[in-house]
């Protein structure tokens, strides 16, 4: 397991890590398995396994539900999340997710584009209530498929 360090037992820390300033502080990186594990190397493998399996399993569980009824997304980030207790590919994965989540809510809070998405969503709305509209004038509250006459 590679930890970004040349000495045995560290793990690499984050390079914006701030101190004690009050700003946010980001975890350090690598396995996050208790003392007594990590001192097996054996051990500490059958562990990472067991996580990977684990983890593996709570995606693939996530990828089914993705075009089924359920949150698909939400059980695969945990899947993810799961994997990120043992390997640092997958914290680092979870970091840059967070971050674009974290820049997207940004930018979704602007007042341009605040404004820009109730225009086009009052838009659509209309568009859609004038179809609406038409299909009850021209055949009333029928279903398509008990209409007779077209």
């Amino acid at each position: 397991m590679n930890t970004g360090s040349s000495k045995p037992g560290e793990v690499a820390m984050a390079a914006n890590e701030t101190g004690t300033d009050g700003v946010q502080s980001e975890r350090e990186l690598g396995s996050r398995a208790p003392e007594f594990i990590k001192a097996r190397r054996l051990l500490h493998v059958s562990w990472q396994v067991g996580v990977f399996l684990v983890g593996l399993g709570v995606v693939i569980t996530g990828i089914i539900l993705l075009p089924l009824p359920g949150p698909g997304w939400v059980i695969i980030f945990g899947g993810m999340a799961i994997w990120a207790t043992e390997f640092v590919w997958a914290q680092l994965v979870l970091r840059w997710t967070k971050r674009k989540v974290t820049e997207a809510a940004q930018r979704a809070l602007d007042p341009k584009v605040r404004r820009r998405n109730i225009i086009l969503t009052t838009v659509g709305c209309v568009i859609v209530a004038a179809i609406v509209a038409f299909y009850v004038w021209k055949f009333g509250f029928a279903m398509p498929w008990k209409i007779e006459d077209q």
